[in-house]
């Protein structure tokens, strides 16, 4: 793999990663989402603040830009140079994307969780992962509505299951689990407000069928 094109390639992706989307969906609508709610970019934030159309906007836009970045952008590569395996880029692009979501120079490296966008990367790199850490996610959610748990727990379970799969599968690659461990370790780090909450009881649950709010104060960590 060229050095050049490994190095343009995470920039592109961290760069991807940097748009705010959540934050250009609310500031459409006359809001800055840094301000209310829990003041986090992503799209529970702003689902929470403005409601399920806003919410599923920025959401789909978050895995969009993970997708291209760990897909679209290794796949361009392969195409313009004879690089004949895109796994280690699509692995690193996918680490940059995530780290561009979470810490974006366009808003001062102050970004949101990382959940969407890697599962954005993670269906154009690894579905299986993908699909099981998405079944976690919605049982959780389903069970406890509380989307900070269902965030955590699926992140661990797609790198447990990538791991999983390393073990039972033939010519497999270790990286990829080694990735996703990471990935899961920087989400239960970027959940460490929400595991304070969590642990004085006032975690915010969601309720099916309330009515979005605006709120006052962003709640910090």
């Amino acid at each position: 793999m060229n050095a050049w094109t490994a190095i343009s390639a995470c920039l592109i992706s961290y760069l991807l990663g940097s748009i705010p989307f959540g934050y250009a969906v609310a500031r459409a609508r006359g809001v800055d989402i840094r301000t209310v709610g829990s003041g986090n970019i992503g799209a529970t934030n702003v689902f929470r603040v403005l409601g399920k159309g806003p919410g599923i906007l920025t959401f789909a836009c978050d895995v969009l830009k993970g997708f291209a970045a760990a897909f679209g952008l290794p796949l361009a590569a392969a195409q313009w140079t004879d690089m004949s395996d895109r796994t280690v880029l699509s692995l690193l692009c996918m680490i940059c994307v995530v780290a561009g979501h979470n810490w974006p120079v366009f808003l001062r490296f102050r970004g949101g969780k990382g959940i969407a966008t890697s599962t954005g990367a993670l269906l154009g790199l690894a579905p299986a992962a993908m699909l099981i850490g998405l079944a976690v996610w919605l049982v959780l959610f389903l069970t406890v509505r509380i989307v900070s748990i269902a965030s955590m727990a699926a992140a661990a379970a797609a790198a447990a299951a990538a791991w999983i799969l390393q073990a039972t599968v033939a010519d497999s690659n270790v990286l990829l689990p080694v990735a996703l461990s990471l990935l899961a370790g920087i989400a239960v780090w970027r959940h460490k407000s929400n595991i304070q909450r969590l642990l004085n009881g006032t975690e915010n649950r969601v309720e099916f069928g309330k009515k979005p709010g605006r709120g006052t104060e962003p709640e910090r960590s």
